[in-house]
């Protein structure tokens, strides 16, 4: 069965405690398939690069991508690569100031925000709206995790984790994560040690007693090593599937792709 379309990042559901995904595929800004890949682990995948590109925000052609498929234009000016997105305590929004697009930032930054721990291969801090539970967390391959805070608006949540950031990482060691590598560290006691280093006028959003996450991954086996590989290097390849942990496919050579990073891009997928 062959499939075409632009890609875009997986969808994810938790279902009895496992992660699934599906991959969207676009005829450049409209759906028209949707993968399930869960179904394909074990299975030989082929995919093709269409050495085409297009921006998923305007939809035109392009030859380079700027954050998660965009044009430079799209990135410089769309509120889906507003700065407060990477760093949440920019945002302004609770004080009427928007730094791009009004009514996309009420929509998204004037909500409810957790602060959370999660476990990877180390623990990180992480921020995330509310709605985004536990999808934020399947896509960074967390395999953990924890809230230690609600804040009403997203600059609350992103001043909390740059408190944090001081003593705990904030970025994913993507490559341990996907090798299954995890410290023993607990994240209750992980959070029983980091609430101090929270400042006073923040503390009134903590929250003490939320229960642990838990997420298993459809992996059959962990790569040993990992070799990251890009379809403007590789544009044609038949692979096995053997996993998929975050936003990563896994396959039986220890190579992996990272889907996120390839969106906007045109295949042609077989099964």
């Amino acid at each position: 069965m062959n499939y075409s379309g632009n890609i875009r990042k997986m969808r994810t559901k938790l279902i009895n405690g496992e992660a699934n995904y599906w991959l969207p595929l676009y005829d450049v800004l409209e759906q028209n398939h949707l993968v399930p890949m869960n179904e394909l682990i074990g299975q030989n995948i082929s995919i093709q690069f269409e050495h085409a590109i297009h921006c998923v925000v305007t939809g035109k052609k392009i030859k380079k991508v700027y954050g998660n498929g965009m044009s430079y234009d799209a990135f410089q000016n769309s509120a889906q690569a507003v700065p407060s997105i990477i760093n949440p305590e920019l945002s302004r929004i609770h004080e009427g100031i928007a730094l791009r697009d009004e009514a996309w930032e009420i929509a998204h930054h004037l909500k409810p925000h957790f602060v959370y721990l999660s476990k990877t291969a180390g623990i990180k801090v992480g921020v995330t709206r509310n709605l985004q539970i536990p999808t934020r967390w399947i896509d960074q391959g967390a395999v953990e995790a924890l809230i230690i805070a609600e804040t009403p608006y997203r600059q609350a949540a992103g001043l909390i984790e740059v408190a944090l950031k001081a003593h705990v990482a904030d970025k994913t060691a993507w490559q341990k994560m996907l090798k299954g590598e995890l410290i023993e560290e607990s994240l209750l006691d992980k959070r029983s040690e980091l609430l101090q280093y929270i400042p006073e006028d923040l503390q009134q959003f903590v929250l003490h007693d939320e229960s642990l996450n838990t997420i298993q991954f459809p992996v059959l086996a962990n790569p040993k090593t990992v070799k990251s590989m890009k379809l403007d290097k590789v544009p044609l390849f038949d692979k096995k599937l053997v996993g998929i942990k975050g936003q990563y496919l896994i396959f039986d050579d220890n190579t992996v792709i990272n889907v996120r990073s390839h969106e906007g891009y045109r295949i042609t997928f077989e099964i």
